[in-house]
This record gives structure tokens, sequence and C-alpha cells, in this order.
């Protein structure tokens, strides 16, 4: 039982992995009174005069205490993380490293504008935008009330958060973001005189990705030409 549990823990791509466990662990150990969320939350005071790095960190990790919040977050976050990790950016681990930095540097500056302490459900809303764009003929179905197609996904959730009275600051920040990605990554570099902006830096090639073969160039290939297709779809559309 337990080299099972073990085995498809390690089954889980590795960028998918690292965060959630992440998450979860930052939440046990506040309900456990290890530490407690004013020693997380985003505080650009702290992080200039008190040198409290990681608070750029943590802030991404913790959402809210053990509870149905909680749980909705961690199963998004899991759930489309992981599928952007295995198709999108699959044998692609350096690219989908420097998506998360881009993503993460952006929502921190945005967020001292926004006065959001907790970026974490910010960068979920990101992740699920950029998935939406990249799955545009998807079906889904709302708790089988509706059905609609994945790039509606993350408004539908804004308006969840509208209906729940929540403030939507955090999903309009997220999916600012992951529309800002999505257009330098997908959408310029295809339009005509465009080109590619966001290059990964070779140190992350080195770190995360395996060295050259024939197999990546032709996954490479393979996505390139299924990112040109979802432009037509959508041009069309």
């Amino acid at each position: 039982m337990a080299l099972s549990l073990t085995r498809e823990f390690f089954q889980i791509p590795v960028v998918t992995r690292t965060y959630t466990t992440a998450c979860i662990l930052t939440t046990a150990a506040v309900q456990l009174q290890v530490i407690t969320p004013f020693q997380l939350y985003f505080n650009p005071e702290l992080i200039i005069s008190r040198y409290q790095i990681w608070r750029l960190i943590t802030s991404f990790f913790f959402f809210g205490s053990l509870g149905f919040g909680f749980l909705f977050n961690i199963v998004f976050l899991y759930r489309y993380c992981r599928m952007l990790e295995e198709d999108c950016f699959r044998g692609r681990t350096a690219d989908f490293v420097f998506m998360f930095l881009f993503g993460g540097i952006l929502i921190t500056l945005l967020g001292l504008f926004a006065n959001i302490v907790f970026l974490g459900q910010a960068f979920i809303t990101m992740l699920v935008y950029i998935w939406s764009k990249r799955n545009p003929l998807v079906r889904m179905n709302f708790l089988g009330l509706f059905t609609f197609q994945a790039p509606f996904l993350p408004w539908v959730l804004m308006g969840c958060s509208l209906l729940l009275g929540n403030p939507i600051t955090v999903d309009l920040l997220g999916i600012s973001v992951g529309h800002l990605y999505y257009f330098l990554e997908d959408v310029f570099p295809n339009r005509p005189g465009g080109r590619k902006l966001l290059t990964t830096p070779e140190l992350l090639r080195v770190m995360f990705d395996p060295p050259e073969g024939p197999d990546r160039h032709l996954l490479q290939e393979e996505q390139q030409e299924r990112g040109g297709l979802q432009q037509g779809v959508e041009q069309h559309s």
C-alpha cells in the first residue's frame, strides 16, 4: 500500500508535485500551529526592511485554513497544473518553470497595486486561463446546470466568486496575467511580423530539460503544429 502510494506520488510531474505538496504542507503547518498566516502573507515593507524574502514565495502557498475553499483551490491547482505539464509542456519542464516565474513575478508586481496579500488563487486562475485557451474545443459542465467551452471557464469561476460575494480582483488579476502570457507565447509569434518574445533562459534548460534528442525535436514540432491549429480554431469561432 505504502509503496503503491509512493509510486503514484512520484508519477505526478515534478513541477505539479512540488507546488501542490508545498501548498498542502504549508496549510498543514498552519493547522498544527507550527506557523501562522502572518508569517506567510505578502508584505513588501517586511520583505525590504526586515529581509523576509520568503514572503515572495509563501504568499503563493496558502489558500486559507482547511475547508471547502482550500479543497476547491487545491483540486483546481492539481488538475490544471498537471494537465498543462503533461500536455502543453510535455518534455519542456524548463519552459513550464519559466511560465511559473513569468506569472509569479507579474502577479507579485500587480499585487502591490491590488493590495492582495495571498497570491496563490490568482496564480491558479492564471493556470486555468492558459489551459482553457490552449484547449478551446473541450466542452465542460458546471454542476450539471449548463455546458460551455473551455475558454469560458475562468469567467464562469469569476461569476461564482461574484455570486458568493467574494471580491473578483484576484480572478481578474489571474486572467490578466494568463492572457498576457498566452498572447506573447501563442498569439503574437504567429501573427504577420510577429516574433517570439518570451525565451526560456538557458540555465533553466540545463537544470530541468533532458539533453537534445530527436524525440524532443519531434515533440516541439507537434506542439507548434497544435498551437497553429488552436489559432485557426479561434480565428474562425
